[in-house]
C-alpha cells in the first residue's frame, strides 16, 4: 500500500495494522508485548529503538521490508524469513527436485495398496514419535520416489488410486519439513499435493490437500488466501457429507478447524468461532473413539483447537479455563499433545506466570522434543521464558534454551 512519506513510524504502524483488520491486542502479542505498549508506540508517546522489535512488527505485519515501517531513505531491510535447519532436509530436496522425467524400468506392475499401506505407516510414526521430523525424514526420499514412479504406466482407478497415494506423501513431506524447508521447496511441495489430488479427481484427497496448501499460505503470511482455500475445499466437500464416508467428514472438520485458527491468527474472533463451532458439530456427527488418519481430527482435536483459538486471540484466562477441561491422552499424537502444552504455556506468559509457563513448556519438551524444536511459537515462548523467567529459575530455563537450539544461535 503506499504510505505518506510524512507519517511517523507510529502512524505506520497503525495504518498498517488496521489496513490488515489486526486489533492492537493481537499485533502486541505476536511481539510478545502488551496492548498499551503497542498504544504508546503508535501515539508517539513511546519511541521505538530496538531493531529486533521493529523486525518482529514487520514480520507479524507480513512485510518483507522493515523500511516500510520506519520510513528510512535507503537500502531496504530484509525481514528475515525465520527458516530453521534441520540436517534431513538435503536428502528430501533432492528427492523433491531432482523428479526423475523418464518411465521408471519395471519387472513387476507396482503394488498401489501396499504403497498406501507404507505411507499410512510414515503418517502413524510422525504422530507418535518424540523426534517425528528426524525418524519421518529418513524415510520420506524413499517414500516420494516409489510415489512418483507409482503412476506411471497405470490407467483407471488404479492410476487414480497412485495418484492419491502421491498426493499423500507429499501433504506428509510438508508436514514433516514445515519451518525447515527452503520457501521454494514448500510451495511445490504443496503445489503437487494438490495436482496429484486434482488429477485424480478425488473430492477427499483434493479437500486435505487445500489443507496443506492452507497451511503453507497461512505460515507464510497470506491469512486471506489461506482462508479461501480452504472454505472453498470445504464447499468442494459439502454437498457429500451425509452420503461420505467417515474421512471425508473428517478432513471437512479439520478445515473448518483451519480456518478457526487462521481467522483467530488475524485477530477476527467472531470468524474464529464460528469455524470452531462448525468443527465441533462435525465432530459431534461421527462416532466418540473416530480420529483422522493424518489431520488426527476428532473429538479431542476440536478441544485442543479451543485452547489454540483462544490463546490467539490473547483470550489467556478462557484459553486456561478450556486447558483445564482437556484430558491430554484422549489425543493419540504426540505432536498435538506437544502442540497443546505449548498452547498453555502461552497463556500463562500471556498473563505474566512464568513459573508456571516454563513448567509446562518442560513438559511440551519432554512429550515432543521436535515439535518444540521446530515450531516458532514454542521457540518464541521458550524465549521470552529465557529473558523473563524469576532469577532462581533462569538456569532452568536457560537449559530449556539450549535444548532446542535457541542459545547457540542467539
Amino acid at each position: 500500500m503506499d504510505i505518506p512519506d510524512d507519517l511517523t513510524t507510529g502512524e505506520r504502524i497503525r495504518l498498517l495494522r488496521e489496513s490488515r483488520g489486526m486489533s492492537r491486542e493481537v499485533l502486541a502479542g505476536m511481539c510478545g508485548r502488551g496492548p498499551d505498549w503497542l498504544k504508546k508506540v503508535e501515539s508517539g508517546e513511546r519511541e521505538l529503538r530496538q531493531n529486533s522489535l521493529i523486525l518482529r512488527l514487520a514480520a507479524a505485519l507480513q512485510l518483507s521490508d522493515a523500511t516500510v515501517i520506519t520510513g528510512a531513505a535507503g537500502a531496504a531491510q530484509t525481514v528475515p524469513s525465520g527458516r530453521l535447519h534441520h540436517p534431513g532436509m538435503p536428502a528430501i530436496w533432492d528427492a523433491v527436485m531432482n523428479r526423475r522425467l523418464a518411465p521408471p524400468r519395471r519387472d513387476a506392475p507396482v503394488d498401489v495398496a501396499a504403497l498406501q499401506g507404507r505411507v499410512d505407516q510414515t503418517w502413524q510414526l510422525w504422530h507418535t514419535s518424540g523426534h517425528n521430523r528426524t525418524e519421518v525424514g529418513r524415510l520420506l526420499p524413499a517414500l516420494i520416489r516409489d510415489a512418483e514412479a507409482a503412476g506411471r504406466g497405470l490407467d483407471g482407478p488404479q492410476r487414480r488410486a497412485a495418484l492419491v497415494t502421491l498426493s499423500d506423501v507429499y501433504r506428509l513431506t510438508g508436514q514433516a519439513t514445515a519451518y525447515v524447508a527452503p520457501a521454494e521447496l514448500a510451495w511445490v511441495v504443496a503445489d503437487r499435493a494438490l495436482a496429484a489430488a486434482q488429477d485424480a479427481d478425488q473430492p477427499a484427497a483434493i479437500a486435505a490437500a487445500a489443507w496443506n496448501m492452507g497451511n503453507i499460505l497461512r505460515e507464510t503470511a497470506y491469512p486471506e488466501e489461506a482462508l479461501r482455500v480452504v472454505t472453498e475445499a470445504a464447499d468442494l466437500l459439502r454437498p457429500h457429507l451425509d452420503a461420505a464416508p467417515e474421512d471425508w467428514r473428517g478432513v471437512y472438520g479439520a478445515l473448518q478447524l483451519h480456518a478457526a485458527v487462521t481467522a483467530a491468527r488475524d485477530g477476527r474472533s467472531g470468524d474464529a468461532w464460528r469455524f470452531w463451532d462448525a468443527g465441533d458439530q462435525i465432530a459431534k456427527s461421527l462416532p466418540v473413539a473416530y480420529v483422522h488418519p493424518s489431520t488426527v481430527f476428532g473429538r479431542a482435536n476440536v478441544d485442543f483447537h479451543a485452547v489454540s483459538v483462544a490463546t490467539d486471540l490473547r483470550a489467556a484466562r478462557k484459553a486456561l479455563d478450556l486447558a483445564d477441561e482437556v484430558d491430554p491422552d484422549s489425543m493419540p499424537s504426540t505432536e498435538r499433545r506437544a502442540r497443546l502444552w505449548v498452547e498453555v504455556a502461552r497463556g500463562h506468559l500471556q498473563r505474566g506466570d512464568t513459573t508456571a509457563a516454563l513448567h509446562v513448556m518442560q513438559l511440551a519438551h519432554q512429550i515432543g522434543a521436535e515439535t518444540v524444536e521446530f515450531t516458532p511459537s514454542a521457540r518464541s515462548a521458550v524465549a521470552d521464558l529465557w529473558r523473563e523467567a524469576p532469577r532462581a529459575l533462569r538456569p532452568e530455563a536457560a537449559r530449556l534454551a539450549e535444548r532446542i537450539g535457541l542459545r547457540e544461535a542467539s
